[in-house]
C-alpha cells in the first residue's frame, strides 16, 4: 500500500485527496509526517512540504502535488481525470494551473503575509503596499478564470477533471484567507465562477475534501486561540536556526 503524506488544511494536498476520491483509489493511506515544521522532516522529505507520495516501503517518494497528480493519472488510468484528446487535457491542465499557482499560490502568499492562518488579528491587506498588489494581480487572474471556467457544475468536460481537485481547495482557501484579512471574498462577483462554485460543492467528492479542509482551519484557529501556535512558531524557528548554524 502507497501512502500520502498530508495535511487536512494543505490546499496542495485537498488536492490530491480529492483526485484520490474520485478515481476511487483504496491503496493509498493517508498519514501526517513526522516533524512537521521542523529540519529533521527534509531528512525523509527534501522539499520539506506536503503533498508526499510513498510509493513502496524502500522510502521511495515523489513530492509536488501536479507531479503526483500526474503520475496517479498514469498508473490509474480509469476512471480518467484527463480528457480524450491531446486538446481536451491541456485545457484540463490550463485550469488546474490557475488553481495551483494563480490561486493556492497566491492565497499561501497572502495568508504567510498577513498572518491569516496564523495570528489572531490579522495584518489588512489593504494596509500594506505589496499585499495590496497581490491581492489586484488575483483579481485579475480570477477575471480570466472566469472567461475559462465551463457551466454544468464542472470546471470543464461536464465531468470532474484533475482542473476541479486544484480549484476546489484553491477556492476553499480564497474564501477562508481573504476575509481573515478584511477583504470580502471575492468569487461571487465572478458570474460563471460563482456558478461553479456554488455547484461544485455539491459534488460528493468536493465535499468531502473540503469537510477536510474545514477541520483542518478549525484545527489551526484553535491553535491560534490558545496560543499554540505561537509556541510551535517559536520551537520550530530555533530548531532552524541551530540546524543552519550547524550547516
Amino acid at each position: 500500500m502507497m501512502k500520502l503524506y498530508t495535511a487536512d488544511l494543505s490546499a496542495y494536498s485537498a488536492r490530491i485527496r480529492m483526485q484520490i476520491y474520485a478515481k476511487g483509489i483504496k491503496d493509498i493511506a493517508f498519514e501526517p509526517p513526522e516533524h512537521w515544521g521542523l529540519p529533521k522532516i527534509r531528512e525523509r522529505f527534501p522539499i520539506g512540504r506536503v503533498p508526499v507520495l510513498e510509493i513502496d516501503g524502500d522510502g521511495d517518494t515523489i513530492p509536488e502535488s501536479e507531479v503526483i497528480a500526474e503520475y496517479l493519472e498514469e498508473i490509474y488510468p480509469e476512471p480518467s481525470l484527463l480528457g480524450s484528446t491531446p486538446r481536451e487535457n491541456a485545457h484540463i491542465r490550463t485550469l488546474a494551473r490557475f488553481g495551483d499557482v494563480y490561486i493556492m499560490n497566491a492565497m499561501f502568499l497572502l495568508s504567510r503575509r498577513t498572518g491569516a492562518l496564523g495570528r489572531q488579528t490579522p495584518t489588512a491587506i489593504r494596509d500594506d503596499p505589496f499585499n495590496d498588489q497581490l491581492a489586484n494581480e488575483f483579481l485579475r487572474n480570477l477575471k480570466a478564470l472566469d472567461r475559462l471556467i465551463g457551466t454544468g457544475g464542472f470546471a470543464c468536460m461536464g465531468r470532474i477533471t484533475l482542473a476541479d481537485c486544484a480549484l476546489v481547495p484553491g477556492f476553499f482557501w480564497v474564501e477562508t484567507v481573504m476575509p481573515r484579512a478584511g477583504v470580502d471574498s471575492p468569487l461571487p462577483a465572478y458570474a460563471k465562477v460563482a456558478a461553479y462554485w456554488a455547484a461544485i460543492q455539491k459534488n460528493e467528492h468536493a465535499a468531502k475534501v473540503l469537510f477536510e479542509l474545514r477541520r483542518g482551519l478549525e484545527e489551526r484557529m484553535e491553535m491560534i486561540r490558545s496560543g499554540e501556535i505561537e509556541r510551535i512558531r517559536a520551537a520550530s524557528a530555533a530548531a532552524w536556526k541551530a540546524a543552519d548554524a550547524q550547516g
